[in-house]
């Protein structure tokens, strides 16, 4: 997976929602995972060609995990020349130990999102890029279908009215497969997850099932993100 290959993924999403406006100052969530450090090489590529004018502002939540090291992403943001921010938090204190969650993710996402969007708001910043990919769209609405009994899943855009603050996807043509194979090709600083809820959820039992789905019907991920696209109008799910 070339960079080329990247962009073009990430051009294609941000003109077909018209993601990006000249003068948007863009924060990057980064959680030190593949997929949101693939989605700060894109952009930071894109910059340099797109038409429309945009500057940006990686931002990590620093959950409180004593052993999170986050010198590398540091590293390269300097290299990017992209301004970094890292908010400290207590999260992981508050989720793990006193209110001992059993089911911690709900909670933490709500309290991470919270503490992300004060920080960009504080940054000057009036858009948010998270990195949800293919893979990320049709796995939140099995999710959604199979816990919840509702059929729901990502926008590629979505405005806040609250924070005033619209969220963009960019990741949203480009399957995990190739964040992979980027990451790995170029051998981009992942921070491997402190979170002892990692590889323990619902949506990784949901990523399983719909491999199990593929392997035994191949091509079955791609028909669901061609149906959440093409039968539901407009994403109003």
């Amino acid at each position: 997976m070339t960079l080329q290959r990247v962009l073009s993924y990430i051009r294609r999403a941000v003109d077909d929602y018209h993601m990006i406006e000249n003068g948007d100052h863009i924060a990057v969530g980064i959680s030190g995972g593949k997929d949101s450090l693939t989605l700060l090489y894109g952009l930071h590529g894109l910059m340099r060609f797109y038409p429309e004018h945009f500057t940006l502002h990686a931002v990590t939540v620093d959950l409180g995990f004593q052993n999170l090291n986050l010198e590398e992403i540091k590293t390269l943001c300097h290299d990017l020349n992209i301004e970094y921010t890292i908010v400290k938090t207590d999260i992981a204190d508050i989720i793990f130990n006193q209110r001992k969650e059993t089911n911690p993710c709900s909670l933490c996402a709500k309290m991470r999102k919270g503490a992300l969007n004060e920080a960009i708001k504080k940054a000057g910043c009036n858009k948010v890029a998270y990195a949800h990919h293919k893979d990320d769209v049709v796995e939140t609405m099995m999710m959604s279908l199979i816990f919840e009994g509702r059929i729901h899943t990502f926008h590629p855009v979505t405005y806040l009215d609250r924070m005033d603050l619209t969220v963009i996807r960019p990741l949203i043509y480009m399957n995990e497969a190739d964040v992979v194979g980027f990451v790995n090709k170029f051998q981009i600083p992942v921070v491997k997850s402190p979170c002892p809820a990692d590889g323990n959820t619902k949506r990784e039992y949901i990523k399983n099932v719909l491999k199990s789905l593929n392997q035994d019907t191949p091509g079955v991920k791609e028909r669901m993100f061609t149906a959440i696209q093409n039968e539901i109008k407009e994403w109003n799910i």
